[in-house]
């Protein structure tokens, strides 16, 4: 292993953003890339070995360019450059910037913020039918919702309409007290949460008792056509493949669909095939749908929860490579 170092000048207006609050990124990583990075006024050496040192200096410059470009760096700013810098793409993280789909109603940009992330958006704005697919965190839902209220906004459609399948989570919904519309609402709390701080509650609410934006279970779905309109059904891993092929042939001209969902949290009854399984499987080679398959890289929350993620991908591994050779040694 030959050692060698490298220099890096910050300018100091940019030192703080980058180095993180206590040096929390740069201790970040050194660990991870294994080198020792000593800080001397503007300016940084990164000493270790020189495949490792060569890395963290592409972090450390992808993320100047983030910061020159005005974005506050996040620790998942820093997860994600050096996770790139393992896959050889590091130069890609700062195109991300350019790409804002809309603002919040307090004006902060909505962009992907990872390369699959951008994937998924860049297939929602060229086919007509995407499904994301992903884990917890991915942004699945949220960057669905903001090309939704873009589209409405530019008057590229003429409605929008999200629906969820109400299936519970180890509660009936028969037990949960108020009247129907009560019992159906917190399954469809994160829509409403996108909207209001994507739109607004004002314009959401205008918008709504114009007809022009409907939040409803997927059941209501059924015996409709529906045109010019941008529609999002968010945890499709709990349909059927009934209410999946009921909602897909609801689509009219001029419509774009997105059906999000995560293959790993199912709640529906034991044995039941999942609708999104199974469409995923009938509908993979049609032309004008397009299937994004978001992993645990693209987790945009609190950095613990990609470990989650990922700490449960490979326990299912485990557990699927275990049952396998059980299954082997039995035959």
């Amino acid at each position: 292993m030959s050692i060698t170092e490298s220099m890096i000048d910050v300018p100091v207006e940019h030192a703080r953003n980058i180095f993180g609050q206590y040096d929390l990124f740069i201790k970040k990583i050194e660990r991870t890339l294994n080198v020792t990075i000593i800080v001397r006024d503007s300016a940084i050496k990164i000493v270790g070995d020189a495949g490792h040192v060569a890395k963290a200096k592409s972090v450390f410059l992808n993320l100047l360019e983030l910061s020159k470009k005005g974005e506050m760096i996040s620790e998942q700013n820093v997860d994600y450059a050096l996770s790139l810098s393992f896959d050889d793409k590091e130069s890609s993280i700062v195109t991300l910037n350019q790409d804002i789909i809309c603002h919040t109603i307090n004006g902060k940009p909505i962009k992907p913020k990872t390369l699959g992330q951008k994937a998924y958006v860049d297939q929602i704005r060229n086919k007509m039918i995407v499904f994301g697919i992903g884990p917890a965190g991915t942004g699945k839902t949220y960057l669905a919702m903001a090309m939704a209220i873009t589209a409405f906004k530019n008057n590229e459609v003429n409605r929008i309409i999200l629906t969820r399948p109400a299936i519970e989570a180890g509660e009936k919904l028969g037990f949960l007290p108020g009247d129907l519309q009560s019992k159906i609402d917190p399954y469809l709390r994160p829509l409403y949460d996108a909207l209001y701080e994507i739109m607004g509650a004002e314009a959401y609410m205008r918008n709504m008792e114009k007809g022009l934006i409907e939040v409803a279970p997927l059941a209501y779905m059924r015996g409709r056509t529906l045109d010019n309109s941008f529609i999002v059904l968010d945890e499709a891993q709990n349909t059927t493949p009934a209410q999946m092929k009921m909602f897909l042939t609801r689509v009219g001209f001029g419509s774009k669909v997105i059906v999000t969902g995560d293959l790993s949290q199912k709640d529906l009854p034991s044995g039941q095939s999942s609708g999104l399984d199974v469409a995923l499987k009938v509908l993979k080679n049609i032309d004008d749908i397009g299937i994004s398959m978001l992993s645990n890289k693209d987790v945009v929350r609190h950095p613990l929860v990609q470990k989650i993620v990922k700490a449960y991908d490979d326990y299912e591994h485990r557990t699927e490579r275990v049952s396998r050779i059980k299954k082997s040694k039995r035959s």
